[in-house]
């Protein structure tokens, strides 16, 4: 058949089917998914791992209730880096174009100078700091114009680097145009921020994915580390969160969160709480507790602790960047796999393991601390988020508490 062969999931399941793909080595990397109208997201498959797939089994790893099946696309699944190619591509003939102009020649070293990677936020280009740095472009009139007409962008913005203020705020500057503010749509939340005053995680979308699918009907949520909403949006809009208790210390991104709260329709079920954490004065009110901080979120332990209902107790959800202390190539393997050996080392997976554990015991005597009676902590599951480097990965604890 023509046509690029994909799995056709539903949106809800999406990023498990896509795990479960990419676990068995069928999941073509070099295509992206692509969303449909009908709420259903298609799963890019390499032609050759086709007659193996077997559905039923898929369907089972996921849930029970998934639906997918095979489906021919007939739209261009390019990847990230395919599109980004093709736009550098675009970009490098309208600057050369635009060099001659102004007299000037192109050169070899311009084209390295060019960006190879960048933020969309609508029509807002964010570049990164290690591109235009050239002293010769600042002799190049219609620039910023030129650089938005090849990336199709109505406004452009740099950033130069993280501020160290405790908030992590970006030093942003904006080149073309004047309203800093943008809009960004993960999973039918639209985010709204000013692009120079706050960050934007786009690399956190599994585990909001991952939290969306949640069931917290009847819950009381906090967020300890809420930023513009990140994860509190989810637990309201899509896991179903009673109530969700916002802590932000960052007043630019308060703003931008309760403006989001009032944009996604679930102001009425959020407390935000500004200021530090660590001097909130409610307790004994969370059935779950979100400590999204990395690279540690180790500050927020006894306040989550204090936060955990004392009767029933609940689950905490523990943001770390966890460290591998030897060199692994190996490709990260998938969080239910069993577990590897490799050259007589732990594998990722063991180190991720070794420090839930610790943690469970850390939690364990903070709570009989803080309460005075004992604890039962159990691992309910550990997820990897994202990595940053061969050594370093994003991982997310699921730590059940409950008074022994």
């Amino acid at each position: 058949m023509d046509g690029v062969p994909c799995l056709r999931v539903s949106q809800c399941h999406a990023q498990k089917f896509r795990k479960c793909l990419q676990s068995i080595g069928a999941l073509d990397m070099n295509s992206c998914l692509l969303k449909n109208s009908d709420e259903t997201v298609l799963l890019p498959i390499i032609p050759s791992c086709l007659t193996q797939l077997d559905l039923q089994s898929l369907r089972s790893m996921v849930a029970s209730d998934s639906f997918c099946e095979i489906f021919w696309s007939q739209s261009p699944l390019l990847s990230k880096k395919r599109r980004e190619r093709s736009g550098r591509n675009k970009l490098e003939k309208i600057l050369q174009e635009l060099l001659e102009r102004n007299g000037k020649r192109w050169l070899e070293e311009l084209k390295a100078d060019l960006p190879h990677s960048f933020q969309r936020h609508g029509d807002l280009i964010l570049l990164g700091e290690n591109c235009f740095s050239l002293p010769i472009w600042k002799k190049i009139d219609q620039l910023w114009s030129s650089v938005a007409k090849g990336l199709g962008a109505q406004r452009l913005a740099k950033i130069s680097r993280i501020t160290s203020d405790g908030f992590r705020s970006p030093m942003v500057t904006m080149l073309l145009g004047e309203n800093s503010w943008v809009q960004h749509v993960d999973n039918k939340i639209r985010y709204e921020f000013d692009v120079t005053k706050c960050m934007f995680s786009a690399g956190n979308i599994t585990e909001k994915l991952r939290v969306a699918g949640f069931d917290c009907k009847g819950e009381t949520v906090v967020d300890l580390y809420a930023g513009i909403g990140y994860f509190t949006l989810p637990y309201l809009v899509h896991a179903g969160a009673h109530h969700v208790h916002a802590c932000e210390w960052n007043p630019d991104a308060v703003e931008a969160l309760k403006k989001n709260l009032v944009l996604n329709g679930v102001s009425d079920r959020c407390t935000v709480h500004q200021g530090d954490n660590r001097q909130l004065q409610i307790c004994d009110i969370a059935d779950r507790v979100n400590l999204g901080l990395i690279p540690s979120s180790e500050d927020g332990w006894p306040v989550a602790c204090r936060l955990l209902k004392r009767v029933t107790g609940g689950v905490l959800h523990i943001h770390q960047n966890v460290t591998s202390p030897f060199p692994n190539t190996a490709t990260i393997p998938a969080i239910d796999d069993a577990t590897q050996r490799i050259s007589g080392k732990r594998t990722d997976r063991e180190v991720w393991q070794a420090w839930a554990d610790d943690t469970a015991n850390r939690i364990r005597s903070l709570l009989k601390d803080i309460t005075g009676a004992a604890w039962i902590t159990n691992i309910q599951h550990i997820e990897h988020v994202k990595s940053y480097a061969p050594h370093v990965h994003h991982i997310v604890l699921d730590l059940e508490c409950r008074p022994s």
